[in-house]
């Protein structure tokens, strides 16, 4: 008897598993785009698969914001990757993805997660925002700007730049 351990899958793993391994998992509606637009013919092929499509619901999301948040990992994570993390969180379901942003806030709210590709998180980083001008430091807020790189919004006390800084 084969017992299917039921997981979220991030797009990292719609990727690169083997498509037996994709059956029977749940990902969130929003990677269909980012695989079509990623991958148009794995796209294809993961159509014809029995994955659960799912939205997550605004519960989940302002959990998932949250743990993001005061892990710190929050300004770095996309739309997608929040929807994703939201699902994991609110089914209480194992994460698969390479990504370390997601594996970390996982590991910081003490839920699994495991890689597809990669050896995967060690340990758990929590971060902060550091002013480049005063070097004022400020925990991650819920509503701050979210982008892949760059700096995540500008010090309320001489006006620098405010990057994301590993809390020592």
């Amino acid at each position: 008897m084969v017992v299917c351990l039921m997981r979220v899958l991030d797009t990292a793993a719609l990727l690169h598993w083997p498509v037996h391994e994709l059956n029977g998992n749940i990902c969130s509606v929003g990677q269909q785009a980012e695989l079509e637009r990623v991958s148009p013919q794995r796209w294809m092929l993961v159509q014809a698969l029995d994955i659960d499509w799912r939205d997550a619901n605004a519960a989940w999301l302002a959990q998932a914001r949250e743990c993001a948040a005061q892990s710190g990992d929050l300004p770095r994570l996309s739309d997608v990757d929040l929807e994703v993390l939201a699902l994991a969180l609110g089914l209480q379901l194992p994460l698969v993805t390479d990504d370390y942003r997601l594996q970390n806030t996982m590991k910081f709210s003490g839920r699994e997660s495991t890689s597809v590709d990669t050896k995967g998180a060690k340990q758990v980083w929590t971060w902060i925002r550091r002013c480049t001008g005063c070097r004022h430091t400020t925990e991650v807020p819920e509503d701050v700007a979210r982008s892949k790189k760059g700096d995540v919004g500008d010090c309320d006390r001489c006006g620098a730049a405010l990057v994301l800084k590993r809390k020592r």
